[in-house]
């Protein structure tokens, strides 16, 4: 069952909606707030719809943003993201949310926002702000992350996307293994080596920093893939279905937290 909420409120400007995907049997504490990926330019539906069902499926309840993206910039996607959080925790009675139990999952660009949300916690002018809760989640996974949006091996795309005109100015500072902290959430990382679109040293540059503050960490590394599987789910492809094997070993991760 989904119901369609409006993060801000009715008839509210900006008009961001947040999709429930309720389980027909609940039989997990989780809750996922997902972010789809689409170079902050589109929502990808596969990266939303798709893993919320799946979620679903194995019985938790899950929550998909349509966050704002290109033309409109940061901080608008930050900021919709927050507030995301905050909604559940708002109304986690009436919604049968865990309070301490909300990960985050986002995709691609997705991913950044996911990661972003998680290691950079300062007010920005022009933030909406709906409540002074905790906006900070439990867990994260991010699927093919973009964590850079540097020239170096970042997603250059997403950057532009993302800052507009203020790209130049801001990019570097938003290098989010850079900003991985104490207080960064334990985290679900899975990429393909082979992806040509967002290069897997993304990953492994915020593994790394991870690594350094002892936050638990779990990644998956598969050799052949392009980029935006999504959950791989195609029967026809070799490929394809050894990189399915992702969404069990999340299962397998969430056991552990």
């Amino acid at each position: 069952m989904t119901t369609i909420h409006s993060l801000y409120g009715k008839n509210s400007s900006p008009d961001v909606r947040i999709t429930q995907y309720t389980p027909a049997k609940k039989t997990s504490e989780w809750t996922f707030l997902i972010f789809p990926g689409g170079a902050y330019s589109m929502l990808a539906e596969h990266e939303g719809k798709g893993y919320a069902e799946f979620l679903n499926a194995n019985g938790m309840q899950a929550f998909v943003l349509e966050y704002r993206h290109f033309p409109d910039v940061f901080p608008a996607p930050l900021s919709d993201a927050r507030n995301a959080v905050r909604f559940l925790r708002d109304n986690a009675e009436a919604f049968n949310v865990n309070k301490d139990k909300i990960v985050v999952m986002g995709s691609s660009a997705g991913g950044n926002l996911a990661a972003l949300l998680c290691n950079y916690y300062e007010t920005v002018d022009g933030e909406i702000v709906i409540s002074s809760t905790d906006f900070l989640p439990n867990a994260q996974v991010l699927c093919y992350p973009v964590i850079r949006v540097t020239e170096d091996f970042g997603h250059v795309g997403s950057g532009k996307n993302l800052f507009g005109e203020e790209y130049e100015k801001m990019a570097k500072s938003f290098s989010l293994d850079a900003l991985v902290n104490p207080k960064t959430p334990p985290a679900f990382l899975w990429h393909t080596f082979a992806d040509q679109s967002v290069s897997v040293l993304n990953s492994l540059s915020y593994i790394q920093a991870m690594y350094k503050y002892s936050i638990p960490c779990e990644f998956h590394m598969f050799p052949a893939g392009v980029h935006g599987l999504g959950l791989a789910d195609r029967d026809d492809d070799d490929i394809s279905r050894h990189v399915s094997q992702w969404s069990k070993l999340l299962l397998n991760w969430l056991q552990t937290l």
